[in-house]
């Protein structure tokens, strides 16, 4: 029996992973709450949760307590990681009673955001809590040296937020983080289809419209999808073609942001640094970098090299799990 276990917490916008270092990726899990309204009481979490969006009596409402990857509502966020926590402590085969849990706060984040997630940790049944960078923690999942003085340039396109960072030494030397992520890219399909055909659709149809026709901006063999939604003029069920240009288009404005953080990032790389990026390129990491096309259309933009990091989904929480080994170097402070 193993007194006090060592987990690590991928607490994402769209997804809570949990890695510990014996069973790798212990669970994944939608970052979706379905409470009463009336009475506050949480009735699912996670994948239940998820089904649930959209289709619920007005009184139970599945909502998302993170926002742009910070705490957007403390108490529903507690209890989501409590059910996390209780999960992990079942799928790991002991009873995890106090774990020390390294968690990732994005780069841009505030001290006071930085605490609320320190503390939500903490009130969910954790002992110690570190955090750790959410940039750094991509690109210790990734297999970037990260502790060596070589330059490691991480893109990490999340659900709320992408991050971008130069990591040299164990620390950040330069970074840009911008609140756009896969759920603006959805939200921007949502309005584009609201705008053109006056039809009205779900955010999980956005995001699988998103996954199997959307691209980034490169020029590809058009592709079709049909779709249901409902017709804001007579109220009625309607199906529409949407192609794959259109949604290029659609996404065109925030996926120009992110390209711009990636530049303003490579803008403020130390000169010592530069002759590395070169060489290395860059690394593209969260569910934003599986989007058709993305990795040609940064190549191309930046012109250094840009990989797609072996397991993008994963990086961030299993490098959390690694991070154990030389939290000391990478400790955020929680001031």
């Amino acid at each position: 029996m193993i007194s006090t276990s060592e987990i690590g917490i991928d607490l994402g916008t769209a997804n809570i992973l949990v890695y510990s270092k014996n069973k790798g990726i212990a669970l994944n899990e939608p970052s979706v709450v379905a409470i009463d309204t009336d009475t506050r009481k949480v009735l699912a979490v996670g994948t239940e949760a998820k089904e649930m969006i959209g289709k619920t009596p007005g009184k139970i409402v599945a909502i998302r307590p993170l926002k742009d990857g910070v705490i957007a509502d403390y108490d529903i966020t507690t209890e989501l990681l409590r059910h996390v926590m209780r999960q992990a402590s079942k799928k790991l085969g002991f009873a995890i009673r106090k774990p020390n849990v390294v968690v990732c706060t994005p780069s841009g984040s505030t001290s006071v955001e930085r605490r609320a997630i320190h503390d939500a940790v903490r009130n969910a049944g954790a002992k110690k809590v570190h955090l750790i960078e959410e940039p750094v923690a991509a690109a210790i999942g990734a297999g970037l040296p990260v502790d060596e003085p070589v330059a490691n340039v991480i893109v990490d396109i999340g659900g709320g937020s992408t991050e971008v960072a130069i990591i040299s030494f164990g620390g950040v030397v330069a970074c840009h983080s911008v609140r756009i992520g896969g759920d603006r890219l959805d939200d921007d399909i949502i309005q584009y289809v609201r705008k053109e055909y006056n039809v009205l659709i779900g955010e999980r149809t956005a995001e699988l419209v998103k996954m199997e026709i959307g691209y980034a901006l490169i020029d590809h063999e058009e592709m079709k999808m049909d779709i249901r939604g409902r017709d804001l003029v007579t109220g009625l069920p309607k199906t529409i073609s949407l192609t794959s240009y259109e949604i290029r288009d659609a996404m065109k404005e925030s996926l120009l942001h992110i390209l711009e953080a990636i530049r303003a990032t490579l803008e403020d790389s130390p000169a010592e640094l530069s002759g590395d990026i070169v060489d290395r390129g860059v690394i593209l990491t969260g569910g934003g970098s599986l989007l058709n096309g993305m990795q040609d259309w940064l190549s191309q933009e930046i012109v250094v090299p840009v990989h797609l990091a072996s397991s993008p989904l994963e990086s961030v929480a299993i490098g959390t799990g690694k991070a154990l080994k030389f939290i000391d170097k990478l400790q955020t402070a929680v001031r």
